[in-house]
């Protein structure tokens, strides 16, 4: 069982274990050492986030890798989807993210991409956390001060840009009027300048990181924030990165919040119209509303759920062959044009089928009904396995009984952070409350904090 890594890399509070000095630098040996094992002089790809703490991780990480025997280049401030397909098209033997996503600025992570462009693998990623724990008991590190990271390759960010604008050849905006909310992270570093040579009239929010405002009261994480501004600037829609710019949700023209789901809705009726939907299939996760399912099915696509986190939805891509795959949280996979959750190619594909088929955002999305969903956040002090809990499984088994045919439970913990999250649809939203507070209420007394 892994230790170190969740469903989306190493994610800690920074300066603490396990994103301390002394284990980032060994993180930087382990991971050396795993590439070494497979090529004799491994070149590593490094990007980060706009957090305070992402330089002197940076510069850690740099210092552990170049001791255990890879070469580093830095691309600086750019999108965890940017590392990704640049680590794929130059061949490098990895690529780090420092970021923690849709975390608190107070957070950071590392995120790693093999040389295929994807997340590495759970058996990988378990036989370099071996590695790790053994780098910390033999190693002596310095401060962080010590340190230094490479110089910025601005030539990336540029490259980036240009795969970008060519996966949607012949763009246009249609004199629109859109709002871009960057949420004061690796968007801000790409996104103004790529929008604003689409012509339309650009309106740009959140994009003046300080290396502490990172998500706060913008972005993905409160996309209401955007959908205010289409409203306030009359603008027909908008879109919301988050932290790292891997996923993105939009606003349509009447101020209307537009997730995930949707936006695989309207992908897939596009591909599927023009016989590029591979299998008539569609993987979405446990998290995705019923209210898609029976939207796709009524389309003739079937859709496959996985667990949550986008790497488990590739997986399932991968295994059975599906084109398109992504989670109501606004992480979206174009098998194909990207290896990963993409939020500036969504953002971009989305434009373009709107662009092809005349139509709004709310037209589009007009017919999907969706269940009444609620999810209900538990901070805990372990993640113990639900099953042990009595008064959990109590309480979950009295909400799928009552729910049965009429809605759906999901409880699991959180990848990245200390929680458990609840969730349950239904066609009764009393019902679907009422259960939720009664399995929450089961937890926090159990392991809450």
């Amino acid at each position: 069982m892994k230790k170190l890594f969740g469903t989306d890399g190493i994610r800690a509070v920074a300066g603490q274990p396990p994103l301390d000095v002394t284990t980032v630098h060994a993180i930087g040996l382990a991971l050396a050492e795993t590439l070494r094992k497979q090529s004799g002089s491994p070149k590593v790809l490094l990007g980060m986030d706009t957090r305070e703490s992402s330089e002197w991780i940076a510069a850690t990480l740099t210092d552990g890798l170049v001791a255990g025997g890879a070469s580093v280049e830095n691309a600086g401030v750019i999108t965890t989807p940017a590392v990704a397909h640049l680590t794929h098209a130059h061949g490098f033997a990895a690529g780090v993210v420092i970021s923690a996503s849709h975390n608190p600025w107070v957070d950071n992570g590392i995120k790693l991409f093999g040389p295929d462009g994807y997340k590495l693998p759970d058996a990988t990623e378990l036989e370099i956390e071996d590695e790790i724990f053994r780098q910390i008991a033999k190693q002596h590190v310095a401060e962080a001060t010590d340190y230094v990271a490479p110089p910025v390759n601005d030539a990336d960010r540029a490259e980036y840009t240009r795969f970008l604008l060519a996966s949607v050849p012949g763009l246009s905006l249609d004199n629109r009027r859109i709002v871009v909310d960057c949420a004061n992270g690796a968007a801000s570093a790409v996104a103004p300048q790529l929008f604003a040579g689409l012509g339309g009239e650009i309106v740009i929010t959140h994009a003046s990181p300080d290396g502490r405002n990172i998500n706060e009261k913008c972005g993905a994480l409160h996309p209401e924030i955007v959908a205010k501004e289409v409203v306030a600037t009359g603008a027909s829609m908008g879109i919301t990165f988050d932290g790292d710019a891997d996923r993105a949700l939009f606003a349509d023209e009447h101020g209307r919040v537009v997730n995930g789901d949707a936006v695989l809705l309207l992908a897939a009726r596009d591909l599927h119209a023009r016989g590029l939907l591979a299998n008539a299939t569609v993987v979405a996760t446990t998290m995705s509303n019923m209210g898609l399912e029976a939207a796709l099915g009524r389309s003739g696509i079937r859709m496959l759920r996985a667990p949550v986190g986008d790497k488990y939805v590739l997986e399932q891509m991968l295994a059975t062959g599906a084109s398109l795959g992504g989670e109501q949280s606004g992480h979206i996979i174009f098998s194909g044009k990207s290896t990963t959750g993409d939020g500036i190619l969504t953002a971009l594909l989305l434009l373009d089928i709107l662009h092809r088929a005349g139509k709004s955002l709310a037209e589009l999305t007009a017919d999907l009904k969706t269940f009444p969903q609620v999810i209900v956040n538990v901070k805990v002090r372990e993640k113990r396995p639900m099953a042990e809990i009595p008064t959990v499984v109590a309480a979950i088994a009295e909400a799928e009984a009552a729910l049965a045919g009429s809605g759906r439970v999901v409880i699991r913990y959180s990848g990245t952070e200390a929680l458990a999250r609840v969730m349950i649809e239904a066609e009764s939203e009393p019902l679907m409350r009422q259960h939720a507070d009664a399995i929450a209420d089961a937890l926090r007394t159990a392991i809450g904090i």
